[in-house]
């Protein structure tokens, strides 16, 4: 009994630690995808943020409203061009795909009227077995 106990502990007590340094890891990401977000832009609030094993696919949900100009930073690693990102309507119709654009760290866009849309984040193949993917949606001011 005592060493099941103890046994469930140390399991406890390693999740906590990998959970920490995994939420350590992302802020230091986050910090370095704030230089993409420049003071034209406000931040939505949100967190956007996943951590990524092999080829998992991170979803995020947004809506983007019409005529506002927004700007979409993606990051993994501490350098640009990690991340895979790609922006999807209601119907899987894709809208954009930051691959096309040599894996761009930033995407600035207006829509005419209001989507809902499902924005996809994966780490470059081959650049990283795993990694925390960071999104920041803003909205030009």
């Amino acid at each position: 009994m005592i060493r099941q106990i103890t046994i469930t502990l140390a399991i406890v007590a390693s999740l906590l630690c990998y959970s920490q340094k995994a939420s350590a890891q992302c802020d230091t990401i986050a910090n370095s995808c704030l230089k993409h977000m420049t003071a034209k832009y406000i931040s939505d609030g949100q967190h956007y943020r996943a951590l990524l094993l092999d080829k998992e696919i991170a979803e995020f949900q947004s809506t983007f409203y019409g005529g506002t100009t927004y700007r979409i930073a993606a990051c993994s690693g501490l350098g640009d061009g990690n991340l895979v990102f790609r922006i999807f309507d209601r119907d899987r119709n894709l809208l954009f795909d930051n691959s096309e654009q040599q894996n761009a760290p930033y995407w600035d866009f207006k829509f005419v009227s209001t989507l809902d849309c499902t924005i996809e984040a994966q780490i470059v193949p081959g650049k990283a077995p795993s990694g925390c993917a960071v999104m920041m949606i803003s909205f030009k001011q």
